[in-house]
């Protein structure tokens, strides 16, 4: 997966923006201002092809064991967030895909119901 279609992935998801909130190489996605997704761009320009995600705990834990490309949350809750390799590890872009798509929900679902509503209405 190139960063291309990593990030027209996540930004084409409803109410996602895209920021740099914590230095000019670390593009954060979030949804209604809420972040579920993080790309280190540096590194992955030096072969560090990395993003990290929020996951629901069980779920972070199971696939930690399952692949070898999933590790706790670099800079982040190792509770709720795993960093994922992408393209030299054992995680496909499907699973890569899924993931997002996880993350993007769980945030969501954390949203106050009328960010919630705010966001079915866009």
């Amino acid at each position: 997966m190139h960063i291309e279609q990593l990030r027209d992935f996540c930004i084409a998801k409803k109410g996602v923006t895209e920021h740099f909130p914590f230095d000019d190489v670390t593009l954060v996605f979030k949804v209604m201002d809420k972040m579920f997704a993080l790309v280190g761009l540096s590194k992955w320009e030096y072969g560090e092809q990395k993003i990290n995600l929020k996951c629901n705990p069980d779920k972070a834990e199971e696939l930690r064991g399952e692949y070898e490309g999933i590790a706790p949350g670099f800079h982040m809750s190792k509770k709720h967030w795993n960093t994922v390799t992408i393209n030299s590890s054992d995680v496909s872009d499907d699973l890569v895909r899924e993931l997002i798509n996880h993350s993007y929900e769980l945030v969501v679902k954390g949203l106050p119901k009328k960010l919630q509503t705010e966001l079915e209405n866009l």
